[in-house]
C-alpha cells in the first residue's frame, strides 16, 4: 500500500463530501440560500422545510451518495484485500474526510451541515445490512416523535451497540469510530436537545411537501 495514494484519495474523499448540494441546489433553482433560512443547517431536513420534498429528497440522495463514494474508493486500492481489517480501516478513512468535508466544506467557507446523510451514506459502502438497522430505528423513533434530530441522534448512538451486540463486529476502529460519530452527533445536535428537553423542538412529516 503506498501512502501517496491514501493521501490523494484522502483529499478526493473531502472534496467530494464538500459538494454542497444543498447550498448549490437551493441558491441555483430557488434563489435561496438554505443557511438563512428554518434552522440554518445546509443539511437535508432543513431543505425538506425550507424547498420542499423534492428538492429534499434529491439533496437527500446526493449526500447519502457522497458517503458511498468515498467509503468505495478503496475501490481504487486493488492490493487491499477486502475483508481484511486494513480494508475497513481505509474506508472508513475515506468516509470520515467526507463527512468532515460535508460539515466544513472547502467550497462553501467551511460552513456546511451537520454530516448525518454522508455518515449514513458512508455506513452503506461498509456495511449495509447495519446501515439498514440504523436507518429503521431512525424511521421508527421519527414517526412516534417526528423529531429529525432525536431520531439521528438515536440511530448514530446504536451504531456501536449494533455494530458489537448484534452484528458482532470485532474491528477495533470501527467500534471506535461509532463512538465517536455517536460523540459527533451529540455535540453537533446539542441546541436540538435543548430544544427537545424544552419542548420547543420543531417536528418534522419529511414526506409532506412544503411547496
Amino acid at each position: 500500500m503506498q501512502l501517496s495514494s491514501v493521501i490523494f484519495l484522502v483529499i478526493i474523499a473531502y472534496i467530494i463530501g464538500s459538494i454542497p448540494s444543498s447550498i448549490w441546489i437551493g441558491k441555483s433553482y430557488f434563489g435561496k440560500d438554505v443557511r438563512y433560512f428554518g434552522s440554518g443547517n445546509a443539511g437535508a431536513t432543513n431543505t425538506f422545510r425550507v424547498l420542499g420534498k423534492r428538492a429534499g429528497i434529491i439533496v437527500l440522495m446526493l449526500d447519502i451518495l457522497k458517503g458511498v463514494t468515498a467509503a468505495s474508493l478503496i475501490l481504487y486500492m486493488p492490493s487491499v484485500s477486502h475483508g481484511t481489517d486494513q480494508y475497513v480501516n481505509l474506508q472508513l478513512l475515506f468516509g470520515i474526510f467526507a463527512v468532515i468535508g460535508h460539515i466544513f466544506p472547502v467550497f462553501e467557507h467551511f460552513n456546511g451541515g451537520k454530516g448525518i446523510a454522508t455518515l449514513f451514506g458512508m455506513l452503506i459502502g461498509i456495511h449495509y445490512i447495519l446501515a439498514v438497522a440504523c436507518v429503521a430505528l431512525f424511521i421508527i423513533v421519527l414517526l412516534l416523535t417526528r423529531y429529525v434530530s432525536l431520531s439521528s441522534i438515536l440511530a448514530t448512538i446504536s451504531f456501536p451497540i449494533f455494530t458489537i451486540y448484534i452484528f458482532h463486529r470485532d474491528e477495533p476502529l470501527l467500534i471506535a469510530f461509532g463512538i465517536a460519530a455517536a460523540l459527533m452527533v451529540v455535540i453537533t445536535h446539542k441546541k436540538n436537545i435543548i430544544r427537545i428537553l424544552n419542548g420547543e423542538e420543531s417536528k418534522t412529516n419529511l414526506f409532506k411537501s412544503n411547496s
